[in-house]
């Protein structure tokens, strides 16, 4: 049996910490808020360096994040780490949500899985904690990666009396703290929120469920929707398409394309989409299908930052982590009840930057349709949009990896 090895890593990470003085309890909503301050002010993005070396072992880092004074309508914080690869071997990268104190009340591996408590975080509790690792390996020679953390806490969430019920316990929990520490001055008080965060790296093998290197998230691949396969010059029949995966695995036989929106498409109103697409694509070999909300939703959650849901009765809300579970549907549901849209950055996601709307196939309601159109200069939307308006159908493509490769 061949034997595998993983590697040593040699490991400097700066700690991330979110630490402030308090969280001051009011008679009502919300809360007082003096200010948030990190422990190393010198860099905003810090670094893991990691060296891999033959015959080692996995080594992995805890981030702690501590909160003790967040409050509605507080700005986003986020911390980045640059996880960079000094070495000759290529490095897989996880993390997994070891565990979260919420004052006297531990959740934690033991009862819930990684992806639950990363789902809970970013959704479960009136201030949000989003996780976001941009790839999940790192290649020799300085190939990096980034690990972002981000909380926020909306302003006007629509359910102040949760917003109140923490303001009360976390009110309770401090008082007792600083009572026990009074009594006993080595007592270390306690944050009213602990989370731990592992990061892991490892040897990079190639078995089914590593991430595929040659499919990144933004990669472009030119590709004859005729002939079905790679092609190396645009024409008629090879068009400019971007990878819309995110971390495609080494099992995975296809890759999702979504042709430039800069290519020709024809147009119409949204009930028109199934029948043109297959009048446009009659030529094709390629395989395709319609362009969803999830499709977009996907790509532009993973920033933790920006990407916000909007809506006339709420402050913008950071999307957060939607690939646990029923999440996405869930999610897509809460934006039409409250009649919203979701906000992204176009220079974060170049290739979904175009002054045209597009339609996706996804029902807004009985009038609208979700689309995606550009907002203005630095942000575009997906948006309900009247079924009457002419907007462009885009085909997503589904190419067979090995026609590529």
């Amino acid at each position: 049996m061949k034997e595998r090895y993983k590697r040593y890593l040699k490991i400097y990470l700066i700690p991330i910490f979110f630490i402030a003085t308090s969280f001051i309890f009011t008679t009502f909503a919300w809360f007082a808020y003096s200010g948030l301050s990190r422990v190393s002010t010198e860099i905003d993005v810090k670094a893991w360096y990691i060296e891999l070396k033959k015959d080692g072992q996995t080594v992995s880092n805890d981030i702690v994040i501590t909160l003790d004074n967040v409050y509605p309508g507080m700005d986003p914080v986020d911390e980045k780490v640059s996880i960079q690869n000094k070495g000759d071997s290529d490095a897989k990268l996880t993390y997994e949500i070891s565990s979260i104190r919420l004052m006297d009340t531990v959740i934690d591996s033991a009862s819930y899985t990684s992806d639950e408590l990363n789902d809970r975080l970013s959704h479960d509790y009136p201030f949000h904690v989003n996780v976001n690792l941009s790839k999940n390996y790192v290649l020799h020679n300085n190939d990096s990666s980034m690990f972002e953390v981000s909380v926020s806490w909306p302003l006007d969430s629509l359910n102040d009396a949760l917003d109140s019920t923490w303001g009360n316990d976390a009110y309770t929990f401090i008082q007792g703290e600083k009572a026990h520490k009074a009594s006993d001055p080595d007592y270390n008080m306690r944050p009213v929120v602990q989370i731990i965060i592992s990061v892991t790296a490892e040897q990079y093998i190639e078995e089914s469920t590593a991430s595929d290197t040659k499919y990144n998230l933004g990669d472009t691949i030119l590709y004859d929707v005729v002939a079905n396969q790679k092609c190396n010059a645009v024409s008629s029949t090879c068009i400019s398409t971007t990878v819309i995966d995110y971390n495609s695995k080494l099992s995975d036989t296809t890759v999702t394309l979504l042709p430039s929106l800069y290519n020709t498409f024809s147009e119409g109103t949204y009930g028109n989409y199934s029948t043109a697409l297959t009048t446009a694509t009659a030529t094709w070999s390629a395989n395709t299908r319609m362009l969803e909300a999830s499709d977009l939703l996907k790509i532009i959650s993973l920033d933790v930052v920006n990407s916000a849901l909007t809506a006339s009765n709420i402050s913008p809300q950071i999307i957060g982590n939607l690939s646990y579970g029923t999440r996405m549907t869930t999610e897509i549901a809460r934006a039409i009840t409250l009649n919203g849209k979701y906000e992204f950055l176009n220079n974060k996601y170049p290739f979904l930057d175009h002054s045209g709307c597009f339609w996706t196939s996804t029902n807004y309601n009985e009038l609208n349709g979700f689309a995606l159109a550009k907002k203005d200069a630095n942000k575009s939307e997906i948006l309900g949009t009247t079924k009457s308006t002419t907007c462009k159908y885009i085909p997503v493509i589904i190419a067979p990896k090995a026609n590529i490769n």
